[in-house]
């Protein structure tokens, strides 16, 4: 039996579609073969071994390439793997060349034009004695090494072009032959199959790892955590399973426009409470619930923010549930990243409306504590009203009465400075009840008036009420963001002095006339108790809380001595520029 020739743009008979036919066919066809050919054929057979073991999809296309290079008795192998979209490359692999040419030789091919680019139009065997001879040939860049033979072999899987098997410059400046031309194309039958297996591997990883994440979210979400913290959590997530620069979450704002109110990010964005306004046409796609995929913020013309142009590829990804849109997850990639595949993309879109039910699973829980709690501080007013004051008021008549009947001086100015202080004790419990009966709706805007809110209403669980102290024009200089962020960490500040501190003073100073380390204006807040102090090896999932949220806004906190006895207790600072 005699080795059919092959021609130089002799198309290959792939004709079998199962790709295990192919190469049962294309090994049987080799018996009767040239003494030369058949003592290469256990080398052919331990290539094909080698190619089929491991499932990771980049190390199975590193292990073709050398094997590939090896079986040809090739300098240079490498595979291009062609783009979804069939246009060019997504990635290419390559063996024979050193790390240090190929940073010299910079930008790998993207098979828009030249040989590689015909490959992929025209995915059939390609065979050149001189490759810079042909017409097609675009040349080399700097620094690349002077290429001569040329065998090109595509690879299907399942029957569907993955992309190219390219070997270069054969070994002592022969031609590729007809032999070779034969070993190859049953590796590359091969090198099908093998990738197929490793794109099913990593595919099932891939969807693993998306379902692991969607727990996560759940459980994060329903724990009981709040909803700044729970957004936090649906950030990060998304920013390690796309494998993305950044993880951002936006909610509709009253202006129709879009805020971010939660970032994941290595590099500091600055991005908290930025607004997309609702001008933006992807603001007006993302409220009616579609998902938007970029290729390229940093040039895309529907992008309306500076932050955009840090970002290439970017998925935009409504959470919308039941109908309603929550919000958006928004992962972004660096510039000159990847695209984000069809699997990426329908695995995300998947994780998008998992975490969305949980949002508003979380948020209805939320709801049923927040009414048990409002229902119980309604309770407590009640008592406060109807039973403490009553009592009060008339033990304080019993001592106007007794001060009137009392003769001795020193008992009439004792009884009456007990009747001043219970009248102001009357007054602040007052105040208590007034904080207890007021909803979310009702808070004054004003943030000195909202400090006292949180104030007084501490001072119920605590027995005692916080003293307190403003320095500069909180009400005028601080933003709204900064200023909910501050409220946020004075509540959580005075809890965690009501649990853990067993305080019996606490104060609190706001301070809006500090100077930051990088020269920025802006305001303080300073907790601080006599009580037990931080314990060594306790939680500090609070404390954590407040140093991200003070980040995020380009601040900082921490905690020191308090005010006890030789620095006893606690304080707790955080600050952020205005």
């Amino acid at each position: 039996m005699s080795v059919p020739s092959a021609s130089a743009d002799s198309p290959l008979p792939d004709r079998t579609p199962d790709s295990a036919g192919s190469a049962v066919r294309a090994t049987r066809g080799l018996q009767g073969l040239s003494p030369e050919l058949t003592s290469r054929v256990p080398q052919l057979l331990e290539a094909m071994r080698s190619v089929g073991t491991g499932l990771e999809l980049h190390t199975t296309l590193d292990r073709i390439c050398e094997t590939a290079a090896e079986l040809a008795d090739a300098h240079y192998a490498a595979i291009g793997v062609v783009s979804e979209d069939g246009k060019g490359l997504s990635e290419f692999v390559y063996h024979g060349i050193d790390e240090r040419t190929a940073e010299r030789i910079g930008r790998l091919p993207d098979g828009h034009k030249g040989l590689l680019g015909a490959l992929i139009h025209q995915p059939r065997m390609l065979r050149l004695a001189d490759l810079s001879a042909d017409p097609r040939s675009c040349g080399f860049p700097a620094h690349h090494p002077p290429m001569r033979s040329f065998l090109g072999v595509p690879i299907r899987v399942q029957g569907e072009i993955f992309g190219n098997l390219y070997l270069t410059e054969k070994r002592g400046g022969a031609e590729f032959n007809d032999y070779d031309v034969h070993m190859v194309r049953v590796l590359a039958t091969e090198a099908g199959i093998a990738i197929g297996n490793a794109r099913l591997y990593e595919a099932a990883k891939q969807r693993e790892r998306w379902i692991d994440g969607s727990v996560a979210v759940t459980t994060a979400l329903l724990s009981g955590s709040d909803a700044e913290e729970a957004l936090a959590v649906v950030a990060e997530q998304a920013r390690h399973l796309a494998d993305s620069a950044a993880g951002i979450v936006l909610l509709p704002d009253e202006e129709g426009g879009m805020e971010i109110v939660a970032v994941s990010s290595d590099e500091p964005t600055g991005a908290l409470g930025m607004v997309i306004p609702p001008e933006s046409r992807i603001v007006a796609q993302l409220l009616e619930g579609q998902a938007v995929f970029i290729d390229d913020a940093a040039t895309d013309p529907r992008a309306m923010t500076d932050l955009a142009r840090r970002y290439g590829p970017v998925m935009m990804l409504p959470l919308h549930s039941d109908g309603r849109v929550l919000g958006t997850l928004v992962t972004p990639r660096a510039r000159g990243a990847r695209p984000f595949s069809e699997a990426e993309r329908t695995l995300a879109a998947q994780f998008a409306s998992q975490a969305a039910l949980a949002l508003m699973m979380a948020e209805a829980q939320r709801d049923r504590e927040r009414l048990a709690v409002y229902e119980d501080r309604d309770r407590i007013a009640r008592d406060l009203h109807d039973l403490v004051i009553q009592r009060l008021f008339a033990t304080g008549m019993m001592l106007e009465s007794a001060q009137r009947r009392s003769v001795v001086p020193e008992v009439q100015v004792g009884v009456g400075k007990a009747v001043d202080e219970l009248d102001v004790t009357i007054q602040e419990i007052r105040t208590a009840i007034f904080a207890l009966q007021q909803g979310p709706a009702e808070a004054p805007s004003g943030l000195r008036t909202r400090v006292l809110r949180e104030i007084n209403m501490a001072a119920v669980p605590l027995g005692f009420k916080p003293t307190h102290h403003f320095v500069g024009p909180v009400d005028t200089v601080v933003g709204e963001l900064t200023g909910k962020n501050l409220i946020a960490a004075l509540r959580e500040a005075l809890s965690n002095a009501f649990r853990h501190a067993q305080a019996a003073r606490i104060d609190v100073v706001v301070d809006s006339t500090v100077a930051l380390p990088d020269g920025q204006q802006g305001v303080r807040l300073t907790v601080a108790d006599d009580g037990v102090g931080i314990a060594e090896g306790g939680r500090r999932s609070g404390l954590k809380n407040l140093k991200r949220r003070a980040e995020s806004l380009g601040g900082d906190s921490w905690y020191g001595p308090g005010i006890g006895e030789d620095g006893g207790g606690t304080a707790v600072v955080w600050q952020a520029p205005y």
